[in-house]
């Protein structure tokens, strides 16, 4: 049963909702003058909620009529999604903000759950500070605008310095195909034994960031593509699907990676943070640019030492075809639902939220990607850390995902299909296969076309 079809079979949200929520409605319908707004709280970081907490605060005082009410969905990143459109989906629990991905945006959209905010930011001052892309990235296909993007992100490899040295592996490492990525993690595991060579995000278990960071950052380096944006069809029967499909079969047969129990576990990401890469642990993680917030003050691990340990590399295409490298955007942005008690005052919180100096310390302190100008020029933001010119350099480079409704539940497609050659249970040729037969599932026979040789 695909995600839809659950929210449509469930058909409420009281199962999922938090305390907070429940007490902030009754029988009758919703409180007035409270502005709601649903967040994700994953592990143990409070990054999120100090952001809006703050805001909340000021926001008050500056509006003594409202309160400001935080709704922490305790939940993986796949749960967040459902239980965030199970809230949205009632007016009776109905947040009246939301901090989505991007990537889920117009999947919501399309659902109903959201409305445009064009009359609000026309009006706003930072709305043309924000870059064109994202601002695209956040309109439906009515070309109306339903959210305001707070930051984006780059991806590459991360690498523990000490363990690659070890192994007898230059400390500028900085491979060119992924062929030469493979040979350094087999290198790792015999020179350095204890110690797991890499790491990719893969597997249900793991949502998004399987799909982005991990597949997605593969499959773009073959060349191949999701979707043809000149024809609108999704593309099934790509090289490129299989070709990324057998390096995660490479991995995961070599014994290459942790083990399959721990790639199964949705909380392995803040274990890696905490632990294996900070204790010489794993030795190459491909992941993106927020990671080292995990170590800065505040963090869920301070390391002060993680800019001399660690270092970064392009990760490379499959050949090194191309401009040799390869990596995926994203972003998260703030929505309003459509049953909103009252969407100018939502849109007046998100403007608190999106303060100038409050969305430097937002973006310096989660190490984030800013999409705004004047805060790019900010120089707290281009001195806060050591890595924010690589990352913020590969954005001119960069990949995005199909920003189109259909996208989520291909995502779920492309993350079964690692997980069957994850564990063994397909061929790569096997999983595209059925990876193929669901894009076909999803969007209609009509709206599918067979790659190009």
């Amino acid at each position: 049963m695909d995600r839809r079809s659950f929210l449509r079979v469930v058909g409420g949200a009281a199962a999922v909702l938090p305390l907070t929520a429940l007490t902030a409605c009754d029988g009758s319908g919703r409180t007035p003058g409270v502005v709601r707004i649903a967040f994700q709280q994953f592990g143990s970081g409070t990054r999120i909620r100090d952001w809006i907490a703050e805001a909340a605060e000021q926001h008050t005082a500056e509006h003594p009529d409202q309160t400001v009410e935080l709704v922490p969905i305790v939940a993986s990143e796949n749960d967040y999604f459902t239980k965030n459109e199970l809230l949205m989906a009632s007016p009776r629990t109905s947040p009246d903000d939301v901090y989505e991905d991007t990537f889920i945006l117009l999947s919501d959209v399309e659902a109903g759950y959201l409305q445009p905010i064009d009359e609000f930011v026309a009006d706003w001052e930072h709305w043309p500070r924000i870059a064109r892309a994202s601002r695209e990235a956040v309109k439906g296909d009515d070309g109306r605008t339903y959210a305001v993007p707070t930051h984006t992100d780059t991806r590459a490899l991360w690498f523990n310095k000490e363990v690659l040295s070890a192994a007898g592996l230059a400390e500028d490492w900085a491979p060119r195909t992924w062929d030469e990525l493979l040979d350094a993690a087999r290198t790792i595991k015999q020179e350095v034994p204890e110690v797991a060579p890499l790491f990719i995000f893969s597997g249900k278990a793991q949502g998004e960031k399987a799909s982005m960071q991990g597949f997605e950052m593969l499959f773009y380096g073959t060349g191949d593509t999701l979707h043809d944006s000149e024809t609108g069809r999704w593309i099934i029967g790509s090289r490129g699907f299989v070709d990324a499909l057998n390096f995660v079969q490479t991995v995961f047969e070599e014994e290459l990676t942790l083990s399959l129990a721990d790639n199964l576990d949705p909380n392995i990401g803040e274990t890696i943070y905490t632990e294996l890469l900070p204790e010489q642990k794993l030795g190459i993680l491909l992941d993106g640019s927020w990671v080292s917030a995990n170590w800065g003050e505040g963090g869920t691990r301070p390391w002060p030492e993680w800019s001399e340990k660690l270092g970064l590399a392009k990760m490379p295409t499959q050949r090194g075809q191309g401009d040799g490298s390869v990596t995926l955007a994203g972003g998260w942005c703030l929505a309003i639902p459509r049953h909103a008690t009252d969407p100018k005052a939502a849109f007046s919180f998100i403007e608190t939220l999106c303060q100038h100096d409050r969305m430097v310390d937002f973006t310096v302190d989660n190490g984030y990607i800013t999409v705004r100008s004047d805060i790019a020029e900010d120089p707290r933001y281009a001195e806060h850390s050591p890595t924010a010119a690589f990352f913020t350099d590969l954005l001119d480079s960069a990949v995005y995902r199909p920003a189109l409704a259909p996208y989520p539940e291909i995502s779920s497609a492309i993350q079964g299909a690692m997980e069957q050659v994850m564990t063994g249970s397909a061929t790569p040729e096997q999983a595209a296969a059925g990876y193929d037969a669901a894009v076909i599932e999803i969007v209609g026979p009509e709206n599918v076309q067979e790659a190009s040789a």
